[in-house]
């Protein structure tokens, strides 16, 4: 499977952003799917996990009530919508997939991973 994230860019604090990972090569529905961000000079963190469930999702403290991860098997694509961007949003996100485990927010169960896309918040 190939997994490829988009929807990044530059916008300023309070801005909204919808970031979108795509699946090719086999039907997302198989795939528990996470989204991870990585800061300049910071470690790789969780952002929001959804399950091959969609009633399944989690979300890092600093995201939760602001962002709001949702899927559409129907198109194989899982999105991230990023609501009230903070300055502290800046960073790469990854679009990550596994099929063993219903969901999981740890970056190393994860097998295929997307190129990332660049989100900029400025404030």
């Amino acid at each position: 499977v190939q997994l490829q994230a988009s929807g990044g860019g530059l916008v300023q604090a309070g801005d909204s952003l919808r970031l979108s990972c795509v699946f090719s090569g086999r039907t997302s529905s198989n795939y528990a799917v996470g989204w991870f961000r990585q800061a300049p000079g910071k470690e790789r963190e969780l952002a929001a996990a959804i399950g091959r469930n969609a009633g399944s999702t989690t979300y890092a403290g600093s995201v939760k009530g602001r962002f709001t991860v949702s899927r559409d098997n129907a198109k194989n694509t899982v999105y991230l919508q990023m609501n009230s961007l903070k300055s502290e949003d800046t960073a790469v996100y990854y679009c990550a997939a596994e099929t063993i485990r219903t969901m999981t927010t740890l970056w190393d169960d994860y097998d295929y991973w997307g190129q990332g896309t660049l989100v900029t918040v400025s404030s």
